[in-house]
């Protein structure tokens, strides 16, 4: 049987009720207190069994969903709310971020139970500067153990809400941290207790987080944020549960939405910068403006050294870019995502161009683009080499589907050091994916740069200097990296596909 026969017939199993994925979770925890949502968006016993063995999720069938249309669109783009700043001495930042669900109308006249923070979709903007301290009170009002990551920020492990660390239902935690120099950039921050991470994301819980210099070579520029997340809501407009199809390729809702709505018009006066997040669970983003060049200014680790003319920029999942766009001549035209074939799974709807958002461009002021934005280094010479394999396996046994995603060999354990490295050694990652589709490989708490790739015998090199947390891997593509460790303790890395990384593609790097 075929890769896509099997996965085919593997999707239309998975319907029936249960997808039995052989994937090992060695440190068990505790669901009795959670499990799939019901029609009232409360939680019902049995979602998963964790352990050593294989694991069998609950997936729901595929299902009516409401169209489209059922949200609104058109309307103006609204800008994030931020997150207030109660700490009173200077260089300072302090706050509280709850977790809890909330009844948000995005139907007209039908609520919808989602997960949020602070109540807000999406969560509250954090906007610090290099050198500030750093204290948010996280209280945990969900049913489920939670953690806050901080995708991309330099913060010490302890600091960074790994799966050991998870914050129990009901309990809360301060989550204490410096920003340090050169640490400017656009970051974010999710859930990550392992298991659970795509549930409480596709639920609604995700927040962003702006380090901002204050040599900011670019600020002359009037700025603008973009948010872009998915999000699938059945015909009663609930969030229904994964599908067998979600799990094997990473959940994609039928809504694209930019700051959490649906087709919003962005005005940009003359010149503009803009930060974009893809804070989707598995949705890759070919981004463009047709009729609009895309001057790529950052990346996941802030600024580049020299600005890079683009028509299209991909950004997968969890990859952040900062673009400055508009001429100073009116124009009415489109954000899109075009079609991207990331070589998902099992009978899928083929990919297609998507609008994003209407983008109004008017007369205003042009500034000169800067000829050189920072200095990166190179980090030095490397004296350690690291070799990382994704992979699936499948198979079929007495009639049972089975599919598992793996890290060199392995599913994730979290009681199982992979690897280890020493304090400030610079290493080189060479990362292979042995498989069938695209991955987005993510590790924690520190940037690296590409060198270069490998794919079908021929390689390239790095086209410029970027600093990166979050790369994609094409099929049976091998990425070369360069990095370094700058604290001690345990490291995660991981396929930022959330449904694959929760079914066992995560391992963990002890820094010593």
């Amino acid at each position: 049987m075929d890769r896509r026969q099997f996965l085919t017939t593997s999707i239309g199993a998975g319907a029936l009720g249960y997808f039995s994925l052989n994937a090992a979770w060695a440190a068990a925890m505790d669901h009795s207190a959670h499990g799939s949502m019901d029609h009232s968006g409360h939680g019902s016993a049995g979602t998963a069994s964790h352990g050593a063995g294989a694991m069998t999720l609950k997936t729901v069938p595929d299902m009516p969903l409401l169209p489209v249309t059922a949200l609104a669109a058109g309307r103006a783009h609204v800008a994030l709310s931020k997150l207030a700043n109660t700490a009173t001495a200077v260089n300072r930042f302090e706050a509280t971020l709850t977790a809890a669900e909330h009844q948000v109308e995005l139907v007209a006249g039908q609520k919808t139970p989602m997960w949020l923070y602070n109540g807000q979709v999406p969560g509250p903007l954090i906007e610090a500067y290099e050198g500030d301290e750093v204290a948010i009170r996280f209280v945990n009002k969900l049913t489920q153990a939670s953690t806050i990551h901080w995708h991309g920020l330099p913060v010490p492990p302890e600091e960074d809400g790994n799966p050991q660390d998870a914050v129990p239902a009901g309990a809360e935690r301060v989550y204490r941290f410096k920003l340090p120099k050169d640490s400017a950039g656009t970051y974010w921050y999710h859930p990550h207790p392992h298991g659970d991470t795509p549930e409480q994301v596709y639920r609604g819980l995700a927040g962003l987080f702006i380090v901002r210099s204050k040599n900011d070579p670019l600020r002359a520029f009037a700025e603008q944020h973009l948010v872009i997340s998915d999000l699938k809501l059945d015909a009663q407009a609930l969030i229904p549960d994964n599908t067998a199809n979600d799990w094997m390729n990473g959940r994609e809702g039928q809504f694209v939405l930019v700051n959490g709505q649906r087709e919003p018009v962005v005005t940009i006066a003359g010149r503009q910068r803009l930060r974009i997040w893809n804070a989707c669970s598995a949705r890759y983003l070919q981004l463009a403006i047709p009729g609009q060049k895309l001057t790529l200014v950052g990346t996941d680790g802030g600024l580049l050294e020299k600005p890079v003319v683009h028509e299209q920029i991909l950004l997968v999942p969890g990859q952040r870019i900062e673009v400055l766009v508009g001429d100073g001549k009116a124009a009415q035209l489109a954000l899109k995502a075009l079609a991207y074939n990331r070589e998902k799974m099992g009978n899928v709807e083929p990919e297609v161009d998507r609008v994003l958002a209407r983008v109004n461009f008017v007369a205003g002021a042009v500034p000169a683009i800067p000829a050189q934005l920072r200095k990166i280094n190179d980090l030095g010479r490397a004296t350690a080499l690291k070799k990382v394999e994704f992979s699936e396996t499948m198979s079929m046994e007495n009639g049972v589907h089975t599919m598992a995603f793996l890290v060199n060999g392995k599913v994730y354990d979290m009681d199982r050091i992979d690897m280890t490295s020493k304090l400030n050694e610079v290493e080189i990652w060479e990362i292979f994916n042995n498989s069938h589709m695209d991955h987005p490989f993510h590790i924690h708490g520190t940037q690296f740069l590409v060198l270069d790739s490998k794919l079908d015998g021929k390689r390239q090199n790095a086209k410029y200097r970027a600093l990166h947390d979050t790369i994609n891997l094409r099929p049976y593509e091998t990425v070369r990296i360069k990095m370094v460790q700058h604290d001690k303790g345990l490291r995660m890395f991981h396929c930022h596909i959330l449904e694959h990384e929760g079914q066992g593609m995560m391992a963990q790097v002890l820094v010593k």
